[in-house]
């Protein structure tokens, strides 16, 4: 049986984000889909998984609706469910910005660029690129010369943006994200803090990837996804590249694990050598907490040699 990862976004005004809720999670159900869909007054954002005849019989189903009959889906082969379960929640924002006054992309939004017009801008002169993605998804992959936002999580841009608008004025501002959704809100944003020219890669970086022309070129490393697979290759013009470390023995890594520690959780490159030698926490600060709680994940505690595995 072959599967499909379905990746979806729209923004629009809904009236009744309950009820969409609720027809969104008896639709998965009865498709046999997993995965995450948010919903709010602002639209919805979804990745589901599922076989093929179940992504194609939502595909249909959404698009018979007129407020999302012009969805876009991207859409990746898979061999099996990418995730464990499925979640369908009513949020405040689809994607959370954390402005008070709301960004609205349907009234406000860079000039999107085609991957083969992005491609061509990339190497202009006096261009700014900005990752609009988190900092652990810049570090194991991005666009060659992207500044990396010294920020955690998305709702942490505006503060950032405030601290370094003014040395981008005048010139190009180009903005990407995974799939585009956070660039819809990014560029207008920056649009209304005064950038005249803001633009946003269309589709985002997994329809770049896809381009049978550009073939993910000028992109370094592989691409962080909300999945299973983790991380996916972008770039194939060049040859596959690790430009990312473990955190802890400083050798070319591009797995994350989640700390061993439950009250953390925290994503951190780790390679396999210490992921066992380290029991897979971020820290020892981490372990010992854990030891001490009695929360260690109980995906690692086969690899304690602390005596936790009796525990």
């Amino acid at each position: 049986m072959s599967y499909e990862i379905l990746l979806f976004y729209k923004f629009i005004p809904i009236d009744d984000p309950d009820a969409l809720v609720a027809e969104q999670l008896q639709l998965c159900e009865m498709l046999g889909l997993r995965g995450r869909v948010i919903v709010a007054h602002e639209g919805i954002n979804g990745t589901l998984s599922g076989p093929k005849r179940a992504t194609e019989a939502y595909r249909k189903f959404m698009h018979r609706d007129e407020r999302f009959a012009d969805m876009v889906f991207k859409v990746d082969e898979a061999e099996d469910h990418a995730f464990p379960r499925l979640s369908v929640r009513h949020k405040s924002e689809i994607v959370h910005f954390g402005v008070e006054d709301q960004v609205r992309p349907w009234e406000l939004t860079g000039k999107r660029l085609s991957p083969k017009e992005w491609h061509a801008m990339l190497q202009e002169e006096d261009v700014v690129v900005i990752d609009g993605r988190n900092d652990y998804e810049y570090d194991i992959g991005h666009f060659r010369n992207a500044i990396r936002p010294d920020i955690r999580t998305f709702r942490e841009f505006p503060e950032w943006i405030a601290e370094h608008k003014d040395e981008w004025k005048g010139k190009k501002v180009l903005t990407y994200c995974t799939g585009g959704i956070r660039c819809e809100k990014l560029s207008g944003y920056l649009m209304r803090e005064g950038i005249d020219e803001v633009y946003q890669l269309d589709g985002g970086i997994v329809t770049y990837a896809k381009d049978p022309e550009v073939k993910g070129h000028l992109f370094d490393g592989k691409c962080y996804v909300f999945d299973n697979r983790i991380a996916v290759r972008i770039n194939q013009t060049e040859e596959d590249t690790v430009i990312s470390r473990c955190s802890h023995c400083g050798q070319p890594c591009d797995r994350y694990i989640n700390c061993a520690y439950l009250d953390c959780h925290r994503q951190h490159l780790c390679c396999f050598a210490c992921e066992v030698e380290r029991h897979g926490f971020c820290t020892p600060e981490c372990e010992a907490k854990a030891i001490a709680e009695d929360r260690v994940d109980p995906l690692f505690k086969h690899l304690s040699t602390s005596g936790l595995a009796q525990g």
